[in-house]
C-alpha cells in the first residue's frame, strides 16, 4: 500500500537494524485518515472471506481493528487482554505471548463470550516480526473451535520469521507493507 510506505518513510524512526519506531501515526498518536485507507485496503484484500469477527491484541492493534471493522458490515471487534483484570471472567481462552518489542512475555485472554465455533475470524494487527502475537491469536480463535479466515498486518519485517510462523499454521497473510531490510538507517520496501 504506498500511501503506507510513503508516510512510514516520512514518520518512521529506526532504531538499530531491527525496530521501526512508527508512534507518530500508528500506534501512540493515531492517523484516522490513513487507518481508514488501511481499512478499506484489509476489506479489499479479504474480500472473498466471510467475516463475523475481528481479533486483536491490545493496545496497538484495536484502533486498527476497530476502522477496519466498519467495511465488514460493522463485525464485532474483540481484543485479547495482556492483563489480568477483576473484570475479566475466568472463564477465557488463553496463549502465552512473548513480545519482541517490550522484551516481555504475557498472557493473553479473551472471555469465552466473545468467540464461538461459528465465528469466522480475521486477526488484524499492526506489526508483524516474530509472529508470536498473531500465533498467539491463532492458538485463542482455535481453542475456540472457530475458523481464522486470515491474519492483517499493517507493518512487516520480512526479514524476520512471523510470516513463516503463521503459514506453518496455514493461515493466508495480507500485509500492507513489507520491510525487506534496514540498512545503514533507510527501509527498504519489498
Amino acid at each position: 500500500m504506498e500511501m503506507l510506505k510513503k508516510r512510514i518513510n516520512e514518520s518512521a524512526k529506526i532504531i538499530g537494524s531491527e525496530i521501526v519506531k512508527v508512534d507518530s501515526f500508528l500506534n501512540h498518536q493515531i492517523d484516522v485518515n490513513l487507518l481508514n485507507e488501511m481499512g478499506k485496503e484489509f476489506k479489499a484484500r479479504f474480500a472473498n472471506k466471510e467475516v463475523t469477527k475481528i481479533l486483536t491484541i491490545e493496545a496497538s492493534g484495536i484502533g486498527l481493528a476497530c476502522i477496519t471493522a466498519q467495511y465488514f458490515k460493522n463485525v464485532p471487534v474483540v481484543f485479547a487482554k495482556k492483563l489480568e483484570a477483576k473484570n475479566l471472567s475466568n472463564d477465557v481462552y488463553e496463549s502465552q505471548v512473548y513480545s519482541f518489542t517490550k522484551d516481555k512475555n504475557y498472557t493473553i485472554r479473551v472471555s469465552k463470550e466473545y468467540i464461538d465455533s461459528q465465528d469466522k475470524v480475521l486477526i488484524i494487527d499492526d506489526f508483524l516480526a516474530m509472529g508470536n502475537a498473531a500465533v498467539g491469536l491463532i492458538n485463542i480463535v482455535r481453542q475456540a473451535q472457530a475458523q481464522v479466515v486470515g491474519v492483517g498486518i499493517a507493518i512487516e519485517k520480512g526479514f524476520q520469521k512471523g510470516r513463516t510462523k503463521i503459514e506453518e499454521n496455514d493461515v493466508k497473510v495480507e500485509s500492507l507493507a513489507i520491510i525487506k531490510s534496514i540498512d545503514n538507517g533507510q527501509i527498504v520496501f519489498a
